[in-house]
């Protein structure tokens, strides 16, 4: 389905420069002089690069149908993961370079959506926060608080979070899969 300028908004996926793009944000202008633009921030779902783009009047694009399917993450096979549909029991290896944010945060068993674009694979969405062991980190401070500076800590996946002061190894954190950011302990 052919759409225009004025027909974007956040979230929808089109399909430009020959590309497959996600819209973050848009701002419409109507400038004193000249007509009207649509200012751009598009995410490129195939690399993760995120542009400006400015759209005129008349400029057309198609919408692009992604399509998310509840998978179980399996486990790790060469250089990529093994994921099974939770529906039909299929199971497909998506290569590492597709999930890169997610790998950060994905342990075996978790339940992920998996996007894609016809038959291809574009990436996975992560539930919003989850819970991951801390395997290394330096040890607590007694009477530390949470509005603390923070110190670096190792967890299971392998990423590094900040998290405060009082975090020992073996704790149990929440994580937000977004910003990689400490919400609290599990």
């Amino acid at each position: 389905m052919a759409i225009g300028m004025n027909d974007l908004k956040t979230g929808l996926t089109i399909e430009y420069s020959n590309s497959i793009w996600r819209v973050i944000e848009f701002q419409h202008v109507k400038p004193g002089k000249g007509a009207a633009f649509v200012r751009s921030k598009l995410k490129n779902l195939r690399t993760g690069a995120v542009n400006e783009v400015t759209f005129r009047p008349g400029d057309k694009f198609e919408q692009a149908e992604i399509t998310t399917r509840p998978m179980s993450y399996l486990y790790a096979e060469n250089d990529g993961r093994v994921f099974m549909d939770t529906e039909t029991f299929e199971q497909i290896n998506i290569p590492d370079a597709n999930l890169e944010h997610a790998l950060k945060y994905m342990l075996e068993g978790m339940e992920v959506k998996i996007t894609m674009y016809g038959s291809e694979v574009l990436g996975a969405e992560l539930p919003v926060s989850v819970t991951l062991k801390v395997e290394e980190t330096q040890p607590g401070i007694k009477g530390a608080t949470a509005t603390g500076s923070g110190k670096p800590a190792v967890v299971e996946t392998g990423a590094t979070i900040t998290v405060p002061d009082f975090v020992n190894e073996g704790d149990m954190i929440i994580v937000n899969t977004e910003d990689g950011s400490y919400k609290g302990r599990a």
